[in-house]
């Protein structure tokens, strides 16, 4: 599942998820659009703030940490 269809089925704007998660705001929005990855540090506290397991959301990683 997408990070934006995670985040809209919990009713979450993006600055709210970055809050929860304790990530910068542009952070969700380039991931959200495809513009790059993330740090696997990010992709877990994503998840934790989306109640979903890392694994939901590989597909964001950086290609350099897969």
């Amino acid at each position: 599942m997408k990070l934006r269809e995670l985040r809209e089925d919990r009713t979450l704007s993006a600055r709210e998820l970055a809050d929860l998660a304790d990530v910068h705001y542009n952070t969700v929005l380039r991931l959200e659009n495809n513009q790059g990855g993330a740090q696997p540090r990010t992709i877990r506290k994503l998840a934790k703030a989306l109640d979903v397991e890392p694994k939901e959301l590989r597909a964001y990683r950086r290609q350099d940490d897969r």
